[in-house]
């Protein structure tokens, strides 16, 4: 049997829990996100999601390093890695409120988006899609056999869909030179800043790092050799990450060939799908709704996730019930504010995009002052060039909570 299981282990490497920070990180947010990119702005701002893809992969790398040396989740590092008690207890609140209190609001705005897709689908309210499918997400949560049945679930999900964007990308037929040469063009047009910031909000989630360092735990027990799960581990993000970032490209690609980078500022999701059947027909309707319905269940299962995993680490009792309860709290919540917003899907979404703008920032220093500390991580501490790579990341991630905040008083 220990002869046997690494071999396995290796044949499996691709189905990691990369695939579920994709999973988390396309949701309704980004396809919406990455559609208007594309209608307004046509290929031009390819690039932002090239940054996107990389801050992501170095961020994530930390949060996999981390549970698989400590064998604990962020919440915990965090709490062990602050030597004064009133300091920990501060930094535990302030996340434990931030995680919460954000992955709720994401939780609305995945419903809310993967209601919608389910109104264009059957024709059904967006309200009532929500409600059903946020039902959904729940039984998932609490029943769904563990975290490791709910990945397979997850990763099944994910593929389908990457498929599906990336099929119909191809199906338009881009213009494959004018797209590499934007991809590598760092460049701003008129008015497309915030844009610019949503793209790289909606890619790097900061719930995605308390995720990731909890479910390598459950993929790469303290069994296998570190160096090896270390090495998987990274293998495995720098795949699924950079799968996630091409869907979300794809996307963008799309809606630029749809409408040739010429839309305005009042284009709505409805817009996008109609705009897709000159291209690939009726169907094309059909393929954008249950792509978005399917990005905003997976986003709904994770979020309420993580948020059950901060809960459980802060209160410093890793109990499954504990943190499965706590999930089922986060998206019982999101599903009731979902059925009774009588906002638009826009301005949701919008909002929970703005959470992620001022909680990013935070959740990365965090995980930057953790990942050096070597009493606990040891040699496997970061070194002074994953520092300087981790410092940019979060400079970048402050820019959308700069961009909120000013917001606020303009």
């Amino acid at each position: 049997m220990s002869d046997t299981r690494p071999a396995a282990a290796r044949r499996r490497w691709r189905f990691g829990p990369g695939f579920v920070v994709t999973a988390a990180f396309i949701g309704p947010g980004t396809v919406i996100t990455a559609g208007h990119a594309g209608a307004l702005f046509g290929y031009s701002l390819l690039w932002t999601l090239l940054v996107a893809i990389a801050a992501t992969i170095v961020l994530q790398e930390m949060a996999g390093r981390l549970g698989l040396v400590t064998r604990c989740g962020l919440a915990s590092a965090i709490h062990k890695s602050i030597p004064n008690a009133s300091a920990q207890r501060a930094a535990t609140l302030l996340v434990l409120a931030a995680i919460v209190v954000g992955n709720t609001a994401y939780q609305t705005g995945n419903l809310i988006g993967a209601g919608l897709g389910f109104s264009i689908l059957t024709g059904a309210s967006v309200r009532l899609g929500a409600m059903m499918l946020g039902g959904i997400a729940m039984l998932l949560l609490a029943f769904g056999g563990g975290a490791r049945r709910l990945m397979k679930l997850l990763i099944a999900v994910v593929i389908l869909m990457s498929i599906a964007f990336v099929s119909t990308a191809m199906l338009v037929r881009p213009d494959a030179s004018q797209v590499l040469r934007e991809v590598f063009t760092f460049s701003l047009p008129e008015g497309s800043m915030l844009t610019a910031m949503a793209l790289i909000g909606t890619t790097v989630v900061p719930y995605n790092l308390f995720l990731h360092a909890r479910v390598v735990q459950e993929r790469w027990s303290e069994a296998n050799s570190l160096r090896h799960s270390l090495r998987e581990s990274r293998l495995d993000t720098l795949l699924a990450v950079t799968l996630g970032g091409l869907v979300t490209m794809a996307i963008l690609v799309t809606a630029a060939v749809a409408f040739g980078g010429t839309a305005d500022g009042a284009i709505s999701r409805d817009d996008l799908a109609r705009q897709l059947q000159p291209l690939l027909g009726p169907m094309g309707k059909y393929l954008f709704a249950a792509g978005l319905l399917a990005a905003g269940l997976t986003s709904a299962i994770t979020a309420p996730l993580a948020a059950g995993f901060v809960v459980s680490e802060s209160v410093r009792q890793s109990s499954p019930s504990l943190a499965r309860n706590a999930s089922l709290i986060v998206a019982l919540v999101g599903t009731v504010l979902a059925g009774a917003s009588g906002q638009s899907p826009q301005v949701t979404i919008v909002f929970a995009q703005a959470a992620n703008g001022l909680l990013l920032p935070l959740v990365a220093a965090f995980l930057l002052w953790t990942m050096n500390r070597p009493q606990l991580l040891g040699q496997n501490c970061n070194n002074w060039m994953l520092n300087i790579a981790a410092g940019f990341v979060v400079g970048i991630a402050a820019l959308p909570g700069v961009k909120s905040l000013i917001g606020l008083f303009h």
